[in-house]
């Protein structure tokens, strides 16, 4: 079975971004057991979008390429019922662990409550066109995972065996689906650490959210949300909540343990720990005042910690925990 490839095209027209798509499709073009196609920008296409159709149409494992967090473009798949295992990238860290869509803990700090259900027998690689830049780095990566699933099909140590390409039937020409989106708005739920705590429901008044069959939160209508408007993000208290168009990386899907402490919030968010929050309440309500309704503040939708604990004066610890 060839490698399925899927180049996301980038937003807009920017030469050098369209130059490494193109440059890149040419060269797999030519090489045996993989398929290329390009689609328009991930983020942006609709459900029923034909490239969207594409994507779940593909057996085995996918290479998709995009401008985008690989975390991003991961739950953007699964959103859209394109899933499968993990794949781990060696332009990434080789010896980064996956962790697996279904919500199973692979490290010991995984704390997600979801079960996404059966996951198929396929590997899914995700790769950022932003890094390294260069089509050749992209080339040489998308041949070593082509040449090692076909090493494990039959069985060898890849460790010890050298890559064997097998005959295989040259692509005649790349897939490509043209049929263009707007820019699209909205935010995507990483399974993998999310907790179903609700703070995401309970803080977001436009609607955005709901709850499946199982009661598991889901973002339920997308195009509610606010363009430009990240609150919802900033409240998660597992950094769950990606929305991929955003300039600052925590919120555009960069990897780190926020909740666990691990990394330096003020540094990821773009300001004092303490700013978020406030952060969070005063894009909520412009937007609530945008939509001719009246701004409320930390009245609505924020978790009310330690509410059955007798009033006293707060100490070092209760101040550590208002601000995570």
């Amino acid at each position: 079975m060839s490698l399925s490839v899927v180049i996301s095209q980038a937003q807009g027209r920017n030469p050098a971004k369209r130059e490494l798509e193109e440059s890149l499709a040419t060269r797999l073009l030519m090489e045996p057991g993989v398929d290329v196609s390009l689609v328009p920008h991930l983020y942006d296409m609709p459900a029923d979008h034909p490239g969207l159709l594409h994507l779940r149409n593909l057996p085995g494992d996918i290479v998709l390429l995009s401008w985008l967090f690989p975390r991003a473009s991961r739950w953007i798949l699964d959103r859209q019922d394109v899933r499968g295992r993990e794949g781990v990238s060696e332009l990434n860290d080789p010896d980064e662990e996956p962790i697996e869509p279904n919500g199973a803990a692979t490290t010991d700090g995984d704390t997600s409550v979801v079960d996404r259900g059966p996951i198929p027998n396929r590997r899914i690689y995700c790769l950022d066109l932003r890094e390294p830049g260069d089509a050749e780095s992209y080339f040489d990566e998308i041949c070593r995972i082509r040449d090692a699933a076909a090493l494990s099909l039959v069985g060898l140590d890849l460790a010890a065996a050298t890559p064997k390409r097998t005959p295989s039937p040259i692509q005649a020409e790349v897939k490509r689906v043209d049929e263009q989106t707007p820019r699209r708005w909205y935010p995507v739920i990483d399974y993998s650490r999310c907790t179903n705590c609700m703070e995401c429901i309970d803080f977001c008044l436009f609607g955005v959210y709901g709850v499946d069959t199982l009661d598991q939160i889901q973002v339920e209508s997308q195009d509610n949300c606010k363009k430009g408007c990240p609150a919802c993000s900033r409240v998660c208290p597992e950094n769950a909540i990606v929305f991929p168009g955003h300039k600052t990386p925590a919120i555009a899907g960069a990897d780190g343990e926020v909740a666990g402490l691990k990394l330096d919030l003020s540094k990821l968010f773009g300001g004092p720990v303490s700013d978020d929050l406030d952060t969070a309440i005063a894009e909520r309500d412009a937007e609530l005042v945008a939509d001719g309704r009246e701004a409320v503040g930390a009245s609505v939708g924020l978790p009310k910690r330690q509410a059955a604990s007798s009033a006293q004066p707060s100490d070092e610890l209760d101040d550590l925990l208002d601000a995570i």
